[in-house]
């Protein structure tokens, strides 16, 4: 079930089943030549569509745009600041929660939001018991990361081994084209992997380190065939989370 899709009268029904809801979250980002702007979104989105199917969980409208400031000096990418995002996050669960939801499930599919989705659930928890939100001590929020599940990791080392790399990778544009074919872009790349290793400082440290927006990857591996078997697995594990995460007090 989709949210944005349901009426008011679908959603309270859902309520006396269940007061779970899934929240995919990404970002909109340059990755790299081959790599499209809204990849992160798009793998964070499908991926908790088919979770929703699966465990018949309701799934919130997807958060397009996250915490990517370093990404900014490549045209086309967008950011919230990371205080931004935790006022964002606490009103998503804080109005939610008003209508009697208690589990928070995000799908994530952004490195860069990692350390900031935490951050807002800490803060988010505080502001629920301020404002005297019913069951605020029964809310919990949970992370996700699709790209950091077991089974995604070990089938993304099969196929592409030292050469996934850790930004534009072949695993996450093997999504895009599984979900998007007809957008399969194909860009020569040079170096075939790009390089890795530096840490970076900013926007404009990130571009002149990384020049192409790719970080230890060969995107060229990539095959919608890759993306298939990726999502099929992400799926089967972020399910089976969601449900011991909703069955657990």
């Amino acid at each position: 079930m989709l949210l944005h899709l349901c009426t008011w009268l679908e959603v309270e029904t859902y309520l006396t089943q269940s007061q779970g809801i899934i929240l995919p979250i990404g970002s909109t980002e340059q990755h790299g030549p081959t790599g499209l702007i809204g990849t992160d979104a798009i793998c964070a989105e499908v991926i908790a569509k088919g979770v929703g199917e699966t465990t018949r969980a309701l799934v919130a409208p997807t958060i397009n745009v996250g915490m990517a400031l370093h990404h900014t000096a490549f045209p086309g990418s967008m950011s919230l600041r990371p205080s931004t995002l935790i006022l964002l996050i606490q009103d998503y669960v804080t109005y939610l929660a008003q209508a009697g939801f208690t589990k928070f499930f995000f799908i994530n599919g952004h490195g860069g939001n990692m350390a900031t989705l935490k951050a807002a659930f800490v803060e988010t928890y505080a502001a629920l018991a301020h404002l005297n939100v019913p069951n605020a001590d029964r809310i919990q929020c949970k992370l996700a990361n699709w790209f950091m599940c077991g089974s995604v990791y070990q089938l993304a080392k099969d196929l592409y081994g030292n050469q996934e790399g850790s930004h534009a990778t072949p695993s996450e544009v093997a999504l895009t084209q599984y979900v998007y074919p007809e957008f399969i872009k194909h860009v020569p790349l040079e170096p075939p992997v790009a390089p890795a290793g530096r840490p970076i400082y900013g926007a404009i440290d990130f571009r002149r380190a990384y020049p192409d927006g790719r970080m230890g990857s060969n995107p060229a591996l990539a095959t919608p065939e890759h993306g298939k078997q990726l999502y099929e697995a992400a799926v089967k594990e972020l399910s089976t989370a969601y449900l011991e995460f909703l069955n657990k007090d």
